[in-house]
């Protein structure tokens, strides 16, 4: 859901970067930057919240240059903060990406790296990557080659831009189940996550496919797999107005949303199931074994997500066989509920600021064992109030009728569900296996 700019060319990378990531605002983000290359030295800039906030940076203190890449972040791993913020370096700074996606092995990366002397300065999954990178190119000392070996190990979805001061006159990009488009003009080039950033500068663009990764540089654009054989690519000319664009070819973004659904049901179970036991992983849920003795579990909701909470009822009482009470949360907090230390409390919100929600989850606190939270957004309230919290990866839903922000929920539901069922022995890893299976085929089913 992030934005991506990135360009190599003539004119001020500064101005036609922060012109593209504007194009891509509705795509909705928490923070911006930009990386551009100078002459001597990589130069970065970024700030928490709307790019209104780097614009007035960048217009104190102007970054010049003719190459760089700029970013919008949706959170997904680290709340939103200038440190998790992209685009992010090596340990030398020599090395600068920007990423949209998710890295399902970076928990293993991060120990490897760390172990190897790696410095982290920031909570996200992306600076995984940058950091391989730097490793193998102390070895490979070619960027293409360095990239090429970090996506060999990598696992997950992604959209990677990359650029290093030692091969200053490339920018390198690569695609795994998460859009890039390139256009193309003469002597320049501009990659983005999505069309209406280009549309100013060239309608004549190429889309990246799975797997495959393109060395772009002034005087044109090589493209490979990820096996390093040369590929080609067509050019395809765009005739959608610039409001057209926006919502992708689709006649509006509700529609645009109902087809996001495969991608972001993927996104919310990507990395969390692990075949090998039979269990889930959810990083940012601890429970205890204490907090799992307990004989009810409440769900509490509002509006659409109550409605996921009565279907996760059901899943939770067959695989995990522990009661659940579905409540409303607007009637949840005026009256007086029987809460004790014998209950767990999961409250659910696509925003994570739902106001009754909110204060049914205050209330619970006092009450009930342990209050946890299924939730779209890092760092919303709910995140933070909550004494756990599984994130969907829907991003943002501009559409007010909900879509993908529905069925991620009951992805996430499905999830929990399956963990407690293995933590209390109710189901064996080979039927936790066999809901796996049925899971993944679900975004092909769409």
């Amino acid at each position: 859901m992030c934005g991506i700019v990135g360009y190599i060319g003539r004119l001020q990378a500064q101005d036609v970067i922060l012109n593209g990531l504007k194009k891509l605002e509705y795509r909705g983000y928490d923070s911006a930057g930009v990386a551009i290359w100078d002459g001597s030295r990589i130069n970065i800039e970024r700030s928490v919240g709307k790019l209104v906030n780097l614009d007035k940076i960048l217009a104190g203190k102007p970054l010049k240059g003719s190459i760089g890449i700029g970013h919008t972040r949706w959170a997904t791993h680290g709340k939103p903060s200038e440190q998790n913020a992209h685009p992010h370096m090596d340990c030398g700074r020599e090395i600068v990406v920007v990423h949209n996606g998710i890295i399902e092995n970076y928990i293993e990366l991060k120990e490897m790296l760390l172990s190897a002397g790696h410095v982290f300065k920031s909570e996200t999954d992306t600076e995984v990557v940058v950091h391989l990178i730097e490793d193998i190119y102390r070895k490979k000392r070619d960027l293409a080659d360095a990239v090429t070996e970090t996506l060999n190990i990598i696992r997950g979805s992604y959209a990677l831009v990359i650029f290093s001061k030692n091969e200053p006159d490339k920018i390198i990009c690569a695609r795994n189940l998460s859009p890039l488009v390139i256009g193309v003009t003469e002597n320049e080039a501009i990659v983005a996550s999505d069309i209406p950033a280009l549309l100013n500068y060239t309608r004549d663009v190429v889309f990246l496919d799975d797997n495959e990764m393109a060395v772009i540089t002034a005087a044109g654009i090589k493209y490979y797999g990820t096996d390093t054989k040369e590929v080609q690519k067509k050019t395809v000319r765009i005739n959608w107005d610039p409001i057209s664009a926006e919502k992708g070819g689709f006649k509006h973004f509700m529609q645009k949303e109902i087809f996001e659904q495969p991608r972001a049901i993927e996104d919310t179970f990507r990395g969390r199931v692990l075949d090998s036991e039979g269990d889930v992983y959810l990083e940012d849920l601890v429970l205890k074994d204490e907090d799992l003795d307990v004989d009810k579990i409440y769900l509490i909701a509002c509006g659409t997500s109550y409605h996921a909470a009565l279907v996760g009822k059901f899943m939770i009482e067959e695989l995990a066989g522990i009661s659940v009470e579905v409540d409303l949360g607007s009637e949840f907090r005026y009256r007086k509920p029987v809460l004790n230390k014998k209950h767990l409390v999961l409250v659910i919100s696509q925003s994570g600021e739902t106001a009754d929600t909110i204060a049914a989850a205050r209330e619970a606190k006092k009450w009930a064992r342990r209050v946890i939270s299924i939730c779209n957004v890092v760092g919303s309230s709910i995140s933070r109030e909550t004494d756990g919290v599984i994130y969907t990866h829907a991003g943002p839903e501009i559409g007010v009728a909900s879509t993908k922000a529905f069925t991620t929920q009951l992805v996430a539901l499905l999830l929990f569900a399956i963990h407690l069922g293995r933590r209390k022995n109710v189901i064996s890893a080979d039927r936790a296996r066999e809901l796996f299976r049925a899971l993944r085929n679900i975004p092909r089913q769409i």
